[in-house]
């Protein structure tokens, strides 16, 4: 028997770094962005969190490419899904970041609760692949949620480690942000929070008091057992060829699609069941929510 507890499951489409060479299935145009879509709906994705590119593929924070993108999907799929916006950026300035939240109005936006270092490390050189220091300091936190509250656009609080979910209370206290609050736990990048279940589980237990949603982000291929403990401990989960290219056989996804079956099968095998999109919007405490 099933336990009437959904999980919602969310697809991170292309990401902002990674590219063909490392994985042909990453979407540039628009209309590729729309093909993945509904690839991802058609295997029971309901939330699609979107990075910008340039139809040549390079990242970008332009409102022209986000609203490109944001038209492509919602002619593909309508409101099947839920869209999301990342603001993470490197150097963009905040009101660059608040123009296409405004433009576009997505029905939510990605907000990374804190700075740190962000690094990959090959074990085989001995060396980091890359590395640098992710700033996320209050004051653009503030101005970012201050301009969500104003535009009624859900923040999806990432936090890459224990102490970025500790910063979420101040925020309820400076009457900043309200229940239901929405969190995603990302693991498995250095210089964050190391990917484990006893750390998934430590991460949910900090989240402040009353009843909110939170889920998995599992970078590489340590994803597949992030969402299994995920959904073993009652939270979602989110995959997608910007956190990992691979199913869980080593096999490389043919596209976004591939990898939600697999979120699906999962989420069914656990005795869990794939929030329908109404549900998504209920539990993430959306405007468009039923009854609001």
């Amino acid at each position: 028997m099933t336990v009437d507890n959904p999980a919602v499951i969310t697809c991170a489409i292309s990401g902002a770094i990674a590219n063909r060479d490392q994985c042909p299935a990453i979407p540039y145009r628009p209309e590729e962005y729309a093909a993945e879509a509904r690839r991802i709906v058609d295997e029971g994705g309901v939330h699609i969190h979107i990075h910008a590119r340039t139809p040549d593929g390079a990242p970008s924070y332009e409102v022209e490419d986000f609203i490109a993108i944001r038209d492509a999907i919602v002619g593909e799929v309508g409101d099947a899904v839920i869209i999301n916006f990342s603001t993470g950026t490197i150097g963009v300035p905040v009101d660059k970041r608040i123009a296409y939240l405004e433009a576009g109005l997505p029905e939510v936006a990605a907000l990374n609760m804190g700075s740190m270092n962000y690094a990959k490390y090959s074990r085989k050189r001995k060396d980091f692949v890359f590395k640098f220091v992710f700033a996320n300091p209050f004051e653009e936190i503030i101005e970012l949620l201050e301009a969500m509250r104003r535009l009624q656009i859900k923040p999806e609080h990432e936090c890459f480690d224990v102490g970025h979910v500790g910063s979420l209370e101040p925020l309820v206290d400076m009457g900043l942000l309200e229940a239901p609050l929405h969190a995603d736990f990302v693991m498995g990048v250095v210089g964050g929070v190391p990917a484990s279940a006893l750390n998934l589980a430590a991460m949910a237990r900090n989240m402040p008091a009353g009843r909110h949603h939170w889920g998995v982000i599992g970078i590489g291929r340590e994803q597949w057992m992030l969402v299994a403990a995920a959904l073993t401990l009652g939270g979602s989960i989110r995959v997608g060829l910007e956190d990992n290219f691979y199913l869980p056989d080593g096999t490389m996804a043919r596209s976004n699609g591939d990898l939600i079956a697999k979120a699906r099968q999962m989420c069914e095998d656990a005795g869990r069941r794939p929030a329908t999109v109404l549900e998504a919007r209920e539990l993430l405490g959306l405007r468009t929510a039923v009854g609001t």
